[in-house]
């Protein structure tokens, strides 16, 4: 199992790179040259999820990213660390108790919603240290040439 480990500044300018990094570790690892595009747009949505996700909460901690490399299946993890709570809690400074609040549940919401139309495999787990969306692909091994 090969992994690629990738930790970045929250700030919106590492995004991109980010999704540079996936698409092309996604290409080696043998991932579909037509579903590349996803990939980049799921880790940019991911990544700009965890990057506002760390702004809002003032967190200076990196945001991380894992691509990994294993048979047949390619994955990419991208980690937070803001603190997440259960949705519909109303409690005092959780998300969902004020105007603000809401709009960005809502916005996190929304970028959940536009990953899981882009990866047919993905799996968000949240608690108080931090979250990650795990998402994976199929890969096909690349062809070896018989002489």
């Amino acid at each position: 199992m090969a992994t690629v480990e990738l930790r970045f500044s929250a700030l919106p300018e590492h995004v991109r790179t980010a999704r540079l990094v996936a698409a092309a570790v996604a290409r080696r690892a043998g991932v579909d040259e037509a579903v590349l595009d996803e990939v980049r747009l799921a880790v940019g949505e991911a990544c700009t999820r965890a990057v506002g996700l760390h702004q809002s909460a003032g967190i200076s901690a990196p945001v991380r990213v894992s691509l990994i490399e294993e048979e047949k299946l390619f994955s990419i993890e991208v980690g937070d660390e803001a603190p997440h709570t259960v949705p519909g809690d109303k409690s005092p400074g959780a998300h969902g108790g004020a105007d603000g609040a809401d709009v960005e549940t809502e916005e996190d919401e929304m970028g959940l919603a536009v990953i899981s139309g882009l990866v047919d495999d993905v799996e968000v787990t949240a608690g108080e240290n931090g979250g990650l969306i795990r998402m994976s692909w199929p890969t096909t091994p690349p062809a070896t040439l018989v002489s």
